[in-house]
């Protein structure tokens, strides 16, 4: 495999690797407006939790009837029951997320090394080409020269 076509191999895995960084930031940035909202939703539902039924009741009101105790004590177990959903969801979430940034670390990590090679071999070429030319350019010196010397 000549010099051009391994630059060009790697140019072609760096445009890969950075197509893949992308799409995981992507994704990334994906979970992370769902980890908003589900902190948002947990927020709110013990905010609703807490604010409602008897203990949430000014202090010198009416005492509420049995029936009408039971269904906001009922209310309040449910809502809390699904704030508790949400956390534990939030949390698996979370979990998820911390791997997603492992593998987004990754990739930019093979992305950046990939692209540090790719440019070891553009200036290394560079050089060749250089010494080449200059090569080129002595050789026609020397016969121009030679030329006139004759």
């Amino acid at each position: 495999m000549s010099k051009r076509e391994t630059i060009t191999s790697l140019d072609t895995l760096v445009r890969v690797r950075s197509t893949e960084v992308e799409r995981l930031q992507t994704a990334l940035a994906r979970k992370e407006a769902t980890r908003a909202r589900y902190q948002t939703s947990v927020e709110r539902l013990t905010a609703l939790a807490e604010g409602s039924g008897p203990s949430g009741q000014p202090a010198g009101t009416r005492p509420l009837s049995p029936a009408l105790a039971l269904n906001c004590g009922n209310y309040k177990q449910a809502v809390f029951a699904l704030a508790d959903t949400h956390r534990t969801d939030l949390q698996l979430h979370e979990a998820d997320m911390a791997i997603a940034q492992q593998n987004l670390a990754q990739a930019w990590t093979r992305r950046e090394l990939l692209g540090k090679v790719l440019e070891q071999h553009e200036t290394a070429y560079a050089r060749t080409q250089e010494r080449t030319q200059r090569k080129r350019e002595d050789e026609t010196a020397t016969q121009s020269w030679l030329a006139r010397q004759a």
